[in-house]
């Protein structure tokens, strides 16, 4: 831990990554670090960059996969209540990197704020969802953000308009930059109605997606374009495919449950065989969605 000897309040060695993710899979981070402040986040930043450390940045652990030898380098966990505040403006709200999305959604429905209902049912924090412009059918993280606040890697703070993010299907133009907080633009509305909105989109996540209280990432593959990953898996004939304790779900063929004895390796494999049959079948190179560290 000599690289971050003076860090020792918020630093820890060989920490297990597995229960910090949702699928509780894979193994240790070399260091685990928890700054309080953004001023502890950018000297953080510089040590890793002055020591070429490997950095990630660790929301929930939501759309990313630890592999089973864990992550040789430094994860950064925004975690504590400079990391989980939201200041609500009127129509605006600011939100810290660390705040609970699905959280966010639900109080934004209670006070009559409409927008973010749209995105029910997709887990993750603030940071996790701004970075890779998560959504669904019913839109996208991006089409609500006015501005984000970033941490540069050369340790200046910008804040970047929605315009200048570069929002596109499932990718920012924001690199190494950390998110530190968003601000999104709603809308009065109808409180029932706006309510009503969430708790149909909800359910029909929760009727036609992986169970919540299994082990997945959410989607594995991204949607090619004018297809959708889920079908495409379906038509190559892999609901239900299994390696290991890694299986295709039979609910929704675009998530990879991890059921018990399973291992990370067990769903990369599931993974490259899901590729395969995908290309052999229609011709069409599926890219990830999930992150693989």
């Amino acid at each position: 831990m000599s690289c971050f000897a003076d860090f020792a309040e918020i630093c820890q060695a060989d920490v297990p990554l597995a229960p910090l993710t949702w699928y509780r899979l894979g193994g240790p981070a070399r260091w685990l670090l928890t700054p309080r402040t953004e001023a502890e986040l950018a000297a953080v930043v510089r040590r890793c960059r002055e020591n070429h450390i490997a950095g990630r940045v660790l929301g929930h652990g939501a759309n990313v996969l630890v592999r089973d030898q864990g992550f040789d380098g430094a994860v950064i966990r925004l975690v504590g209540p400079a990391w989980e505040e939201v200041r609500w403006d009127d129509t605006l709200v600011i939100a810290a990197a660390g705040v609970d999305f699905p959280r966010l959604v639900k109080q934004s429905v209670e006070r009559g704020l409409s927008g973010l209902e749209n995105l029910a049912g997709i887990p993750g924090t603030v940071g996790g969802l701004i970075r890779m412009n998560a959504g669904g059918k019913y839109g996208t993280i991006g089409q609500y953000t006015r501005a984000v606040r970033l941490l540069q890697p050369d340790g200046q703070i910008v804040t970047r308009g929605a315009a200048e993010v570069g929002f596109d299907y499932r990718h920012t133009d924001l690199g190494d930059s950390i998110v530190l907080e968003a601000s999104f633009a709603l809308r009065h509305d109808d409180r029932d109605a706006t309510l009503q909105r969430y708790q149909t989109i909800w359910k029909e996540k929760a009727a036609t997606q992986a169970a919540l209280g299994e082990r997945s990432a959410g989607c594995i593959f991204k949607n090619p374009p004018g297809d959708y990953a889920g079908r495409l898996l379906d038509a190559a004939d892999l609901k239900e495919c299994r390696i290991g304790g890694a299986e295709i779900s039979p609910k929704h063929a675009n998530f990879i449950v991890a059921h018990d004895g399973a291992t990370a390796h067990n769903v990369i494999d599931l993974i490259d065989l899901a590729r395969e049959r995908v290309r052999q079948n229609a011709g069409i190179d599926l890219e990830l969605e999930v992150e693989i560290w």
